[in-house]
């Protein structure tokens, strides 16, 4: 049996910025006894999931200080706060510039690499965990965690599925969610962390793709699990229809759009809004996701409305309509063109070219006196949504009321520690959910290191 004083299982971002912060605090007490800290990371390689985060590029963080950051964690801020103060989207920046990557601000305040390649991230975090003194084993699937004790007193057994055991004083979970799974991320953690006491608030989808009704070519056996089994998921392989087609592809600037559950609106949203194979997704379609799917999945109705025209108020929108449409009727070339072809030629001096079709086909009682009011109120009821196989983030996981927030530490089972996204605390997309694994992470390490130095030495806490 292997021993580490503090083991990490999972090596993505919450791991490995936690094995970083536990090594680094090791190392500033050379007055101590060498200490070991070891990653187990189930996948042959570490940080899958960050691979494809921001479609490849990696959105890492943003500016946003915490008063404005706050806002965009759910389903509450106030568990995350000392983590945040303890390392921030400034100081998340440092660490990478520190350890030789090159970052840039981009439109809304989100940070990237500089080479806009999320391996640059990944081969950043391993070389700076690498560079403080910690180890990543992958290949390394634990199989099963428990507490038990030993020579060194209180312990934490840990078995793999290759046969490998391990020991350890402190052990932090960051084994992600149930997100992506084919990145590794399977839900894990949650069976170890209830073992040991922990509530599992309910997990579900977020950050995914909302599918509208008649967009999807759903057959009775349409609807496929894929471990999720809550009401309304819809898998992406399922194929569109020919109205999703005539719509995927199409992305669309500056528009509004209003979240309604039951026939009340509950949320709005403004920015970019993109149709894709999933069905609704965008900066928009992401920020709306997670109250939807929640609605859904407590069997509510829910449906959207897409404003075109958001900086333009209808009346405005009806009077510039009717002058076209009299441009039109006036042109030579609109001679004995029928109504439908003329309708046609003034929704393209309004629209995307590509995206005309699909309109007309979710409009087809919209005529040119009507358009205003269908271009400021495109109403689509929502069928489901894309489910763990390409949801961004989970939502749920290991309730935060059992962790002490100023160190990551399990209230029900001191030395064991949570960091990242298994944890009942999930962020808007904008670099929020990076953040909070960094910030989570870094806490963690550093928290289980102190406290083994605090114990070692039989004094107050060290200054970490």
């Amino acid at each position: 049996m292997e021993y580490s004083d503090i083991i990490i299982i999972g090596a993505g971002a919450a791991g490995m910025m936690a094995a970083a912060g536990a090594a680094e605090t090791f190392s500033r007490f050379p007055e101590s006894p060498e200490r070991k800290v070891t990653v187990l990371e189930k996948m042959p390689r570490p940080g899958r999931k960050i691979m494809i985060t921001g479609k490849g590029k990696c959105n890492i963080t943003n500016t946003r200080p915490w008063n404005d950051f706050s806002g965009h964690i759910h389903p509450k801020s106030a568990p995350l706060k000392a983590a945040f103060y303890s390392f921030s989207t400034a100081d998340t920046v440092r660490f990478f510039n520190d350890n030789g990557l090159g970052t840039v601000v981009e439109r809304g305040e989100r940070i990237f690499p500089a080479s806009h390649m999320a391996k640059d991230v990944v081969d950043t975090l391993v070389r700076a965990v690498s560079a403080a003194g910690a180890t990543i084993k992958t290949g390394c699937c634990v199989s099963s965690v428990s507490a038990g004790s030993g020579s060194r007193g209180a312990m934490f057994l840990i078995r793999c599925g290759n046969g490998m055991e391990f020991s350890c004083r402190k052990l932090i979970i960051a084994t992600g969610g149930l997100s992506y799974p084919g990145t590794g991320s399977t839900g894990d953690g949650y069976g170890w962390a209830r073992g040991f006491g922990h509530t599992i608030k309910r997990c579900f989808p977020s950050l995914t793709a909302l599918v509208p009704e008649g967009y999807k070519n759903l057959s009775p056996g349409g609807r496929q699990p894929s471990g999720d089994t809550s009401g309304g998921h819809i898998d992406r392989s399922v194929p569109l229809s020919e109205t999703g087609a005539m719509l995927e592809g199409n992305r669309l600037k500056n528009v509004s759009l209003t979240l309604f559950i039951d026939g009340n609106p509950v949320q709005e949203e403004f920015g970019d809004l993109d149709f894709t194979d999933g069905g609704l997704e965008g900066a928009v379609g992401f920020k709306i996701s997670r109250k939807c799917v929640k609605a859904l999945i407590n069997g509510s109705k829910a449906a959207v409305s897409i404003d075109l025209k958001p900086a333009v108020d209808k009346t405005a929108l009806e009077k510039r309509i009717a002058s076209l449409w009299q441009e039109i009727s006036d042109d030579p070339r609109s001679r004995g063109k029928s109504y439908s072809d003329r309708f046609r030629v003034l929704l393209g001096k309004l629209l995307p070219t590509s995206l005309v079709q699909g309109f007309r086909r979710c409009c087809q009682n919209i005529d040119h006196r009507t358009l205003a009011s269908g271009l400021k109120n495109w109403k689509m009821d929502i069928r489901g949504y894309v489910g763990y196989e390409r949801c961004v983030i989970t939502a749920g996981g290991v309730s935060t009321d059992e962790i002490t927030a100023k160190t990551m530490e399990s209230r029900l089972c001191p030395g064991l520690y949570f960091a990242g996204e298994i944890l009942d605390m999930d962020g808007d997309t904008g670099g929020y959910n990076l953040q909070t694994a960094f910030s989570t992470g870094m806490l963690a390490g550093k928290s289980a290191a102190g406290a083994i130095i605090k114990s070692a030495a039989g004094a107050g806490a060290p200054s970490i």
